[in-house]
């Protein structure tokens, strides 16, 4: 059976249904004329005279109807209805019967949907097909491979690309950040806008050497061990005391509640965290508060960070995940911001083969979720 093609299956079952269907539909017919028309020429014949050669030809609005025998054509005829609609009801328990079995046969379409449905930029190599399917999806699958193939070479040369890009710039931009903070050192008296020209200038390259920093630690994300045991609750502590001085630059109040024990990268679940709280901290209003609480629901981690700043616009609340993307181009200089935290906040939520949504957002704050499934969390 697994060797005929998806249109042989369908057909043959369909020829399958539609001939038991026949048959029942015969035999209840069958048995239902035998039955009844035997008893009622067991009546006439037990009641006529069949002994004075060929009958006359019956006309009942001339005869004098027999009231008994009326009695048991009327019944033969009752019984025929009722055969009828024994009839349509096995037509259309044939027809849903139909329905389960031509699912039956397109099970494997469903199959590889859901398997499609959970190809991410991380797996590719793992979503492969193997090519002992329906002759019908053969060559799809196939296709299907030689798509991922590609994908995966796709995204490997980008990250290759940013990698020596972002190992390259870093040389030259810590030189630049030395002399920089040399010069300022031996010549304190220089004039004020030369003052404010180098200020401007170790301004930019500390931004830049963030960024490349972050470029390389993305491109590096798949080489990277995700089997330690983290603690949230520490890690949270941790955080909170690594940018204190952040919030209390901003009069920020820190809060944290729940905890849990997963298995992933330390080094990149706390990097994950810390974005997302100096994030809160940043956009935040002054006098503000940023939560992070941790819980279990419906078999899954949740961890979620929310702040008491001006929310995020409804169009923008997938694309904050995008590389570059600011919401506010002006706000997010003035902070020193690159557009690179909140992505490579998805890019490891997706190593760990998690989500990341900005759960709710309004001019009252906003409070984004990471959930991490069932297999990393250890209770």
């Amino acid at each position: 059976m697994k060797k005929l093609s998806l249109q042989w299956r369908i057909t043959l079952m369909t020829a399958l249904l539609i001939g038991a269907t026949c048959i029942f539909m015969n035999v209840l017919i069958g048995y239902s004329g035998s039955r009844y028309m035997d008893s009622i020429g067991s009546y006439v014949t037990g009641n006529g005279d069949t002994d004075k050669g060929k009958p006359d030809f019956f006309d009942p609005e001339h005869e004098k109807l027999d009231r008994e025998l009326t009695i048991v054509i009327n019944g033969a005829q009752e019984s025929f209805i009722a055969t009828n609609w024994y009839i349509t009801a096995a037509t259309l328990l044939g027809g849903v019967l139909a329905y389960f079995l031509s699912g039956h046969a397109l099970k494997p379409l469903r199959t590889f949907t859901a398997r499609v449905e959970k190809v991410q930029p991380n797996n590719l190599t793992d979503m492969k097909i193997t090519e002992e399917v329906l002759p019908e999806m053969r060559q799809f699958v196939k296709s299907f491979n030689r798509m991922l193939d590609r994908l995966d070479e796709g995204f490997t040369a980008q990250r290759q690309f940013t990698g020596n890009a972002a190992h390259e710039l870093r040389t030259p931009l810590s030189l630049m950040q030395a002399q920089l903070e040399l010069f300022s050192a031996e010549h304190p008296d220089v004039l004020p806008e030369t003052a404010e020209f180098l200020r401007l200038l170790r301004e930019q390259t500390e931004r830049m050497t963030q960024m490349t920093k972050t470029l390389l630690e993305m491109s590096e994300l798949r080489t990277v061990s995700c089997a330690d045991r983290i603690e949230i609750a520490p890690m949270v502590e941790e955080i909170f005391t690594d940018l204190a001085p952040l919030a209390e630059k901003n009069n920020i109040t820190l809060e944290s509640t729940g905890d849990a024990v997963m298995t992933g990268s330390d080094t990149l679940i706390y990097r994950l965290l810390y974005n997302l709280t100096e994030n809160a901290i940043r956009y935040n209003r002054f006098d503000g508060t940023v939560n992070i609480t941790v819980t279990h629901k419906d078999n899954q981690l949740v961890i979620t960070v929310a702040d008491t700043g001006y929310g995020i616009p409804e169009q923008y609340r997938e694309s904050i995940f995008q590389p570059f993307f600011r919401v506010d181009k002006s706000r997010s200089r003035e902070y020193g911001g690159v557009g690179l935290g909140l992505s490579l906040v998805w890019e490891i939520v997706t190593l760990h083969n998690g989500k990341v949504r900005v759960e709710e957002s309004s001019e009252k704050g906003t409070a984004i979720s990471v959930k991490f499934p069932t297999d990393a969390i250890k209770f």
